[in-house]
């Protein structure tokens, strides 16, 4: 299926590594530009030879304001048109709320709700006039928050319902507002879990995976959320708004 991309230009926060960098590959290759940001410089610098002069690496840090509206205004320049927001940009950070301090919650929430709703406002006006969306990526804890998940359930929960309001409002302009809750799929975050333990990826993945009632029995590859992501934020949605799909091999079906 042509997911009729070729030409259109797309935004994506966190996009150096892990999801990010797997959902930038399937929009190249759909024959999309796009501008990524992260703030690691060797893994922008990574993403930039893996990418090449198609895609814009910027690093930026989305919870800067300053650094938030250059990134945006570069990559206005760069792609010629913006057709999709991708809020990808994000950490685990989980734990008793006991145990959990105020700048705990301050930091998450400014990193995975105060940030997409800025970076939503600086790009509406581009998305209204392509008929563009909106993908926050968040996590099954959205719906199927577990004990010791503060803040980062609250935070994803907050996302989603960003996502659906989002929806209502932008809907009569033109733009659609969706969001993804991924469960244990391939990402950056994991391969550097593994190396700071000093074990093999793989292992830790069939790990998890043994550990969870997933019904397809697997962790997800990072090109299968990304193929997701792509259909979203494809011209083959449009009539798909205000959902938060789940990525997670049918495990929040299980919770």
């Amino acid at each position: 299926m042509d997911l009729g991309l070729g030409g259109r230009g797309y935004l994506i926060t966190g996009g150096t590594d892990g999801l990010g960098l797997a959902l930038a590959r399937a929009l190249l290759g759909e024959g999309a530009r796009v501008a990524v940001c992260g703030r690691d410089e060797g893994r922008l610098a990574r993403a930039g030879a893996l990418l090449g002069a198609q895609a814009l690496c910027v690093r930026a840090d989305v919870t800067s304001p300053a650094q938030m509206d250059g990134f945006v205004g570069a990559a206005r320049e760069h792609l010629g048109r913006i057709d999709g927001l991708v809020n990808n940009a994000g950490r685990t950070a989980g734990g008793p709320v006991a145990d959990s301090s105020d700048d705990a919650w301050r930091e998450d929430l400014e990193l995975k709700v105060i940030a997409a709703v800025r970076l939503a406002r600086l790009c509406l006006d581009d998305l209204a006039a392509t008929g563009g969306s909106v993908l926050n990526v968040l996590t099954i804890m959205a719906r199927t928050p577990p004990a010791d998940s503060t803040p980062t359930a609250a935070s994803r929960a907050a996302g989603l319902a960003l996502t659906k309001a989002l929806s209502h409002e932008v809907g009569p302009r033109g733009v659609r507002a969706n969001a993804l809750l991924v469960g244990l799929v391939e990402s950056g975050q994991w391969e550097r879990r593994a190396a700071l333990a000093g074990r093999a990826t793989d292992d830790l993945y069939r790990e998890m995976a043994a550990r969870q009632p997933i019904a397809l029995g697997r962790v997800g590859r990072a090109e299968e959320f990304a193929d997701v992501a792509a259909f979203l934020l494809s011209p083959r949605a449009s009539y798909v708004t205000g959902v938060g799909l789940a990525v997670d091999g049918g495990l929040s079906s299980a919770i």
